[in-house]
C-alpha cells in the first residue's frame, strides 16, 4: 500500500525504505507509525531477505519534531511516546531479516536511534551524528542509552549522551559505530551490495545467526554459547547445511533452497 512519508520499493529480494518527510526527515508520530506498518509487511513476507533503511534529501533523520516534543507536559504522553518509539526500534532490531542503515546525511537523536537499531550502518563521508537530547533537558527516549554503549562501550557513549555533541562519521567509523563510509553518492549503492552479499547467504543460517547474536545481547554469556550450540545443531539436520558443505567441496557457489 502507498504511504505518505516513507517510500518503499523492492528487487533481488532486497526491499528499500525511504524516509520521505520534507524538508529534513523528522522522525514524527506519523513517520513512526508508517514504518512500523512497513515492517511488520516485510516480516511477512516470503519475497524479501534484506532490508535496507535510507533516506531522500541532504538528511538521513535529525530527529524528532521540535512542535510534538513541546506538547510532551506530563510523565504519561513521554513514557508513552518513549515506548512507542522502543517497540518500533526493537522490532527493527530483533527481526530475522537483516537491516541496514544507509545514512546518506546527518544523522541525530532519534535519527541515530533509529540507525542503532539497523544491524548494519553504511554512512556518508562528512556527516554529523549524534544524540543531542541532553541540551533540550532530556535524554534519548528510543532506546539511545542502551544501544549506544552496547556498540561502543559505556564510556564513550556517556561522553556523546552527556555533552549531546555531535562526532563526524569518520569519528564514528573508529568508534565501531559505522561498519563503512562511502561518498555521499555511494552510500546507497554500498549498502545495496552488502544487501546483496547476505542475499547469496542461506536464508536458514542467517536467521539462526541473527537470533545467537540477540541472545547474547540479552543474556549471559553462557546462555548465549547455549543457544548458538542449540542454533548449529538445527542447522546441522538442514539441506542448506549439505549442499554449503557440498558446494565447497566441488569448488562451486552454493543453490540454498531454505530447507
Amino acid at each position: 500500500m502507498p504511504y505518505r512519508f516513507v517510500n518503499v520499493s523492492a528487487g533481488e529480494r532486497i526491499a528499500t525504505v525511504t524516509l520521505n518527510n520534507p524538508p529534513s526527515n523528522l522522525l514524527t508520530t506519523s513517520v513512526l507509525t508508517e514504518l512500523d506498518q512497513i515492517f511488520g509487511e516485510l516480516e511477512a513476507s516470503d519475497d524479501i531477505r534484506v532490508v535496507v533503511l535510507t533516506a531522500t534529501g541532504r538528511f538521513f533523520c535529525p530527529g524528532a519534531d521540535m512542535k510534538e516534543l513541546t506538547l510532551l507536559a506530563t510523565a504519561y504522553q513521554g513514557s508513552e511516546l518513549s515506548g512507542r518509539g522502543q517497540a518500533l526500534l526493537n522490532r527493527i532490531e530483533r527481526s530475522d531479516k537483516p537491516v541496514i542503515a544507509a545514512i546518506n546525511g546527518t544523522c541525530l537523536g532519534g535519527g541515530l536511534e533509529l540507525a542503532m537499531a539497523c544491524h548494519m550502518r553504511v554512512a556518508a563521508s562528512g556527516i554529523a551524528l549524534g544524540l543531542p537530547e541532553i541540551k533540550l533537558g532530556l535524554i534519548p527516549g528510543f532506546g539511545g542509552t542502551q544501544r549506544l554503549q552496547r556498540i561502543i562501550g559505556p564510556s564513550q557513549a556517556a561522553e556523546l549522551i552527556l555533552t549531546g555533541e555531535s562526532i563526524t562519521s569518520e569519528e564514528a567509523l573508529a568508534l565501531g559505530l559505522l561498519n563503512r563510509l562511502a561518498p555521499a553518492d555511494q552510500v546507497l549503492p554500498q549498502a545495496m551490495a552488502l544487501a546483496r552479499m547476505v542475499t547469496t547467504k542461506g536464508r536458514l543460517a542467517t536467521q539462526a545467526a541473527l537470533r545467537a547474536i540477540r541472545t547474547g545481547l540479552d543474556s549471559p554469556f553462557a546462555e548465549g554459547m547455549a543457544r548458538e550450540a542449540e542454533l548449529f545443531g538445527e542447522l546441522c539436520e538442514t539441506a542448506d547445511k549439505k549442499e554449503g558443505i557440498t558446494a565447497f567441496m566441488e569448488k562451486r557457489p552454493p543453490r540454498f533452497t531454505s530447507r
